[in-house]
Parts: structure tokens; C-alpha cells; sequence
């Protein structure tokens, strides 16, 4: 699932998708799989899985 840059970003996000310079990783607070320990949706992801994350380097 990929958001536009107009959509909303999740609290583990350091961009909106789209923006140059970043790229989408796996929530590295749920591993990926979009759940907390008890099941509910990852407050980080809010449920992807996925973050979008600054790549590159400088």
C-alpha cells in the first residue's frame, strides 16, 4: 500500500511518500507485521507495516 504525498503519515514516518530522498522500509518496531505484541494495530505503522524512511547519505 503506497500513500500520496497528500495523504496523512504515520507517527514512525519521516516523510510523506513520494518525497525525494526517501523510500519505504519495514516498521522496525513490529518487524513488519503491522501488530503489537497483543494484536493491536502498531501505533508507529498504524497497521502498514511499513514506514517511510530517509535514504541515502550525506
Amino acid at each position: 500500500m503506497t500513500q500520496s504525498p497528500t495523504e496523512s503519515t504515520s507517527p514512525g514516518d519521516e516523510a510523506p511518500a513520494g518525497t525525494p530522498g526517501s523510500g519505504e522500509d519495514i516498521c522496525p518496531t513490529c518487524k513488519g507485521s503491522g501488530k503489537t505484541i497483543n494484536g493491536s494495530a502498531c501505533p508507529i505503522c498504524g497497521g502498514t507495516g511499513k514506514v517511510i524512511e530517509g535514504i541515502g547519505g550525506g
